[in-house]
């Protein structure tokens, strides 16, 4: 069946990852018809904003897409393209599996997890106050008069909002996936021992859902000490929710324990609409050099597939992947191996091989 998918290639490093994924998605058997958008910081000039609208319309005609990463700067400038596309499109799952590659240089051999997101609000919804300016002297003012503490006057202020039907909608999803995928336990992670009122109720609705869903196992963390097992023993968790901000910052997490962001794929769902992308930044100081690890959007391109109903063909990315890993010779110089005794492969010849060993396959 041929399927029509939105490719939005990013910048940086994303222009060579998303054109080697379009390669392996190919070697693999399935019919993609790719409809092409742009994004990121190319875009600002032309377009007077990183995220088009007619990106996001494309988007909304082909209900599915995939991109490469884009850039977006630290502490100014626009916002995340990544931000601006779930909170347009209502993507409220941040999918991210975490699975140890064999060969890839991870400090486990056998992690087997999942990461769900909650992906609209907390502090991510960008609801902030600039310091100095009049609306945050209001609300300093405000908080000071209703005896909820004082803010410093220099203060810059985020409002980290969590809502009754965001925190069930994910953990549904996180519940609804753990059965779909025959997973036996949820974990919900949090700070409730310390915000009351918006983490508090993230985990006042988790156990109200987990109770709905009494044949999966469920159990809850607070993130500090979530952290802390994570890195001590993985194998504990199964299916693991979080508010935004957590999530964002465990996933990584959880991507060093098997070898980095360069191997981890993930992706953006709502009800209507799906992203699949690459979670790794853009890399501007490789960028056009071929020396970019293409794999996360590969097994991001994998998801998209499965989601498109192509099992058996995402199934051949994911073996194909497995099988290059394990050989160990065509791997690219971010991967760590003791044993390494080639020179780094180039982003062109990894996905050669690849390409090749999908191909046998």
């Amino acid at each position: 069946m041929r399927h029509t998918v939105t490719l939005i290639p990013g910048d940086g490093i994303g222009l060579e990852t998303s054109a080697a994924m379009q390669r392996v998605v190919a070697a693999s058997g399935a019919q993609i018809e790719w409809e092409m958008a742009q994004a990121g910081a190319a875009c600002i000039e032309r377009y007077g904003s990183p995220l088009p609208e007619e990106t996001i319309e494309a988007v909304r005609q082909t209900k599915v897409a995939i991109k490469g990463p884009c850039t977006t700067p630290v502490g100014t400038g626009f916002r995340s393209v990544n931000v601006a596309l779930r909170k347009t499109l209502d993507l409220y799952v941040n999918l991210r599996p975490v699975m140890s590659i064999p060969g890839a240089g991870g400090r486990y051999d056998d992690v087997d997890l999942v990461i769900v997101r909650e992906n609209t609000e907390d502090l991510y919804a960008g609801i902030e106050f600039e310091e100095g300016s009049s609306a945050a002297r209001e609300l300093i003012r405000f908080i000071d008069e209703h005896g909820q503490g004082t803010i410093r006057p220099d203060s810059g202020i985020s409002i980290k909002p969590i809502s009754v039907t965001a925190t069930r909608n994910i953990v549904e999803f996180a519940f609804d996936y753990a059965a779909k995928q025959g997973r036996h336990k949820v974990t919900a992670a949090h700070k409730a021992n310390i915000m009351k009122h918006s983490d508090g109720l993230f985990l006042r609705v988790a156990r109200e859902v987990a109770a709905e869903h009494a044949d999966i196992e469920f159990d809850d963390k607070i993130i500090d000490a979530f952290c802390m097992n994570m890195v001590m023993d993985p194998s504990q968790f199964d299916v693991i929710v979080f508010p935004n901000l957590y999530g964002d910052i465990a996933s990584d997490l959880a991507a060093g324990l098997v070898g980095g962001l360069g191997l981890a794929p993930g992706a953006n769902i709502g009800h209507e609409y799906a992203v699949f992308e690459a979670v790794h930044g853009s890399a501007p100081d490789i960028a056009g050099k071929d020396l970019a690890n293409p794999t996360a959007q590969i097994l991001s391109a994998a998801m998209m597939l499965d989601h498109l109903g192509e099992h058996a063909c995402a199934e051949r990315i994911r073996a194909g992947v497995r099988a290059v890993y394990a050989e160990g010779t065509h791997l690219t110089g971010d991967i760590r191996r003791a044993d390494r005794t080639t020179e780094p492969a180039t982003c062109t010849g990894f996905t050669q091989e690849l390409v090749r060993t999908i191909e046998q396959l």
